[in-house]
């Protein structure tokens, strides 16, 4: 008999993913959204000592510069902040917005508890907040005989007055962030919904995210089955494989674990990794699109 036993990290999401089928995201308030141009390609997954990034999807490339003596943004934290940001941007029509009167309070709007130290949770967000707010992103789109290119800050201005020793005192100025005119408007022209549970349930891993978010979009748009390479995922998702054997063998791996997580909080989802890539069949979209 064939031992079904789930691995342990994807058994724990059991639970959330039931709470997630039982009401609906609308319902139960937990619609959030991401920036598309962040979603077809994506932010590294561990940290780069270059400032420079580069990811492809197809015809799509999206390049982020960093400031040297600060560094790329990574990991999971960016991803929360990219998330937060645009669903608040979306909520309230604005380019300036409110982080919260106490870190304590905005890291409850991530579902970060916050700890001390240095390598808490405190320390992490602080760092990546200044990698994330002064990057520069550049979106490239190329096609047989057309070429575009946009670059994008996503955060203009950052005022942070939070005082990490004492995260539950408020400041007495407002905690602000202003984003760049060319984000805003690609976030409120272009957003991707996207369920905040199960952004919360898959926090712990980077390219979990990444594929959520990715095939929550990406579904949208199947109306027949297809396959993607793996060669063409490693160049989206890849960034932290080498282009060797080994490499590759490693990559696939961690696609495939990561579809499983995400195929827990989004059973639905019709993707069936194999031999040659993952074939996508038309399937139930994650978040139902506004009438």
């Amino acid at each position: 008999m064939t031992d079904t036993k789930l691995p342990a990290s994807i058994d724990a999401l059991i639970s959330e993913a039931l709470a997630i089928e039982a009401v609906q995201a609308k319902d139960a308030g937990a619609i959030g959204y991401m920036a598309r141009a962040l979603v077809q390609a994506t932010l590294p997954h561990k940290k780069h000592s270059e400032p420079f990034f580069k990811r492809k999807n197809g015809n799509y490339t999206l390049s982020i510069i960093a400031d040297p003596d600060i560094g790329l943004p990574y990991g999971v934290i960016p991803r929360l902040l990219l998330a937060w940001i645009t669903t608040e941007v979306v909520r309230t029509k604005q380019r300036e917005i409110e982080l919260g009167d106490s870190l304590s309070e905005f890291m409850r709007e991530l579902d970060l508890v916050p700890t001390g130290g240095r390598w808490g949770s405190i320390t992490r967000l602080k760092d990546q907040m200044k990698r994330l707010f002064s990057a520069t992103v550049t979106a490239t789109h190329e096609g047989k005989d057309s070429w575009a290119t946009k670059t994008i800050t996503p955060v203009e201005e950052a005022q942070l007055w939070w005082t990490p020793k004492q995260p539950n005192q408020a400041s007495l100025w407002k905690s602000t962030i202003k984003l760049g005119e060319g984000f805003y408007n690609e976030v409120i022209s272009n957003p991707v919904p996207i369920d905040l549970r199960a952004l919360k349930a898959l926090k712990k891993s980077p390219m979990a995210l990444d594929v959520y978010m990715w095939l929550t979009y990406r579904m949208y748009s199947v109306k027949k089955p297809f396959v993607i390479t793996w060669d063409s995922l490693q160049l989206q998702f890849g960034a932290d494989f080498a282009d060797t054997a080994q490499g590759k063998q490693g990559f696939k791996r961690g696609f495939a674990t990561a579809l499983k997580k995400v195929q827990v909080v989004y059973p639905d989802a019709n993707v069936i990794p194999d031999k040659n890539g993952i074939l996508i069949s038309p399937s139930k979209v994650h978040i139902a699109r506004k009438k």
